[in-house]
Formats: structure tokens, C-alpha cells, sequence
């Protein structure tokens, strides 16, 4: 452990564990999935609100949880050029780490009653699963991270699931049905809900993609089969492009395909962004550049979301 990391303060190690840098990537999937509620004049406020913060605890207990499974399995190692993770420095102690896990995925379950109040089973199961994958991306006896499936959870879960369920609780919240409704509600589960989904859905996963070609080699020899160690930094860079080629294209859907006005295209204007950081991706390894292009795809993806969301409103 360096010095500066002796000295840090207790407080300041728990934000660390929080990661509040990939918090766009709970954030976004509500900003969109509302901005498509309002175009399709069943915004419902205070069931948008809850999905934020559900979404918010799942994110964060995922992290608790990735810090420290990680840290136990022996994936995080002094060799890893990635932030730095609290389990494996010492910051705090990995009883601490589980229970903040626990109490989080907790915390999540607590804030979704008021959605399934409103949603009913459907949400019921959907947020169970959210937290269970959320739970076993690194925990349980076939951690998904470790098996070459993060990429596809976070893409469903922080994704299409999250968007379209952000759009169904305040479709149903508007909807002539009563609470806790068994079946799903007549127009609260769209095909325009699951286009809108993709491009969130992508960069989304892109950020895991950045983080995992930053990681290849300590997790390969931890042992870790991500689908950055299985497909290599060839394939690992066409997929982050790629992902960023659905975030591109989606918008002309609706603009061409749906009947949106051109107002719907302005999230293009982030594909100069998005290219520079691809630039990084497609070219370096280490943590010096790639640190910085995880963030920086991070902030894509909270640009995006605000002006995918704005143009759904406007067009």
C-alpha cells in the first residue's frame, strides 16, 4: 500500500469502493427512458425517481461486491494498473466490504417495493434478477465476470432492462389498471422502449470493455476469462467501435424508421468524443491512457443519454 493510500481518510476509501464514476451508467438508462415517457405522454415523476435510485444501489452494491469478490479471488493485485480497489489495498477490511454489499442489495430491494407497488410482478422479478446478477457479476459459484458473461449482463441488465423498465413503471403508474398488476399493462412494454435501450445499453457496456482491455493480463493470469482475455485486444477493440457504432445508428431509427423529427439526431454530435476515445481504446493497453478513457466513456455515456432523452422530447 502507497503512502497516500495509508493516509487516506475512511470516508474519502468508501467513495473509492462506490466508484461514483460509473454512476452514469444508472443514470442514463432513467434520463432516456423518462425522455421517452414524456414523448409518449406517460411520464409519471416519483416511479422515475425510484428507478434512479434503485438503479443507483444496484450499481453501487455491484461495486462493493466486484471490490471485493475480486480482492478474495486474487484477481486485484499490486499489478493491476486500474483505480484502486479497497479490499485489496488494506483501505478497509473485507468484512466491511461484504456487509456494505449486503446492506446495499438490501437497500435496492427496499426502494423497489414502492415500483412493484406500481409495476407489480413483473418489476417484481425483473429487480430480483437485477440484484442477483448485480450479486454474482463477480460473487457466487459461476461469477459471471469471470466467465466471459459481464459484457452481456451489464448490456441487458444496465440496458435494455433498465430503459425499458424505466419506461414500463411510469407507463403502468399512468395506466387504467390498479396497483400490483399481475400481467403486463396494455402500451407499457414498446418496441420504440427497446431501440431506445440499445445505444445506453452499448456504451454501457463499452465502459466494461475499456476497463477489461486495461485488465487483460492480470486477469489472465488470475484466472480471470473475461471476454477481453477470451477474445484478445483485436476483438476487444472491435466490440468497444462496434458498441459505439449502435449508439451512433439507433437515432436514425427513429428519425427514419419511427416518425421522429431530425431533432431526434442530435445525440450524433458526440461521435467526434466518442472517436477520440476509441482512438485511445484501439491503440494503448495501459492503465495511463485507458484510466482516463474509462472515464471519459463514462461521461460519453451521461452526454449521450441528455441528448438522446432531449431530442425524444423535442422531436
Amino acid at each position: 500500500m502507497s503512502t497516500a493510500e495509508l493516509d487516506m481518510s475512511r470516508p474519502k476509501a468508501w467513495l473509492i469502493a462506490a466508484r461514483p464514476q460509473t454512476l452514469p451508467a444508472a443514470a442514463a438508462p432513467v434520463i432516456v427512458g423518462t425522455g421517452l415517457a414524456i414523448a409518449e405522454g406517460v411520464v409519471a415523476p416519483l416511479p422515475a425517481l425510484f428507478a434512479f435510485v434503485g438503479a443507483a444501489l444496484i450499481q453501487i452494491g455491484t461495486n462493493f461486491a466486484n471490490d471485493y469478490y475480486d480482492a478474495i479471488r486474487g484477481a486485484d493485485t499490486d499489478d493491476r494498473d486500474g483505480f484502486t480497489r479497497v479490499t485489496q489495498s488494506g483501505l478497509i477490511p473485507p468484512e466491511q466490504v461484504k456487509f456494505a454489499t449486503i446492506v446495499t442489495f438490501g437497500l435496492a430491494i427496499l426502494s423497489g417495493t414502492y415500483l412493484v407497488y406500481v409495476g407489480g410482478v413483473p418489476i417484481l422479478v425483473i429487480g430480483l434478477v437485477s440484484v442477483l446478477c448485480g450479486w454474482a457479476y463477480t460473487g457466487g459459484p459461476y461469477p459471471l465476470g469471470y466467465h466471459g458473461l459481464g459484457d452481456l449482463f451489464v448490456f441487458v441488465f444496465f440496458g435494455v432492462v433498465a430503459v425499458m423498465g424505466t419506461f414500463y413503471v411510469q407507463a403502468a403508474a399512468v395506466a387504467p389498471v390498479g396497483p400490483f398488476p399481475t400481467t403486463i399493462p396494455a402500451g407499457t412494454v414498446t418496441f420504440e422502449a427497446f431501440v431506445a435501450s440499445l445505444p445506453i445499453a452499448a456504451i454501457s457496456t463499452a465502459i466494461i470493455v475499456v476497463n477489461n482491455i486495461r485488465d487483460r493480463e492480470t486477469d489472465e493470469a488470475a484466472g480471470k476469462r473475461t471476454l477481453a482475455v477470451r477474445l484478445g485486444y483485436r476483438w476487444s477493440r472491435i466490440e468497444y467501435v462496434a458498441l459505439l457504432v449502435v449508439a451512433a445508428l439507433t437515432p436514425l431509427w427513429f428519425w427514419l424508421g419511427a416518425g421522429f423529427g431530425a431533432e431526434v439526431l442530435l445525440p450524433l454530435v458526440t461521435l467526434p468524443y466518442g472517436a477520440q476515445i476509441a482512438r485511445t481504446v484501439c491503440t494503448r493497453s495501459d492503465g495511463a491512457a485507458l484510466n482516463p478513457a474509462l472515464e471519459r466513456t463514462g461521461k460519453l455515456l451521461a452526454l449521450y443519454a441528455v441528448l438522446f432523452a432531449t431530442g425524444l422530447v423535442i422531436a
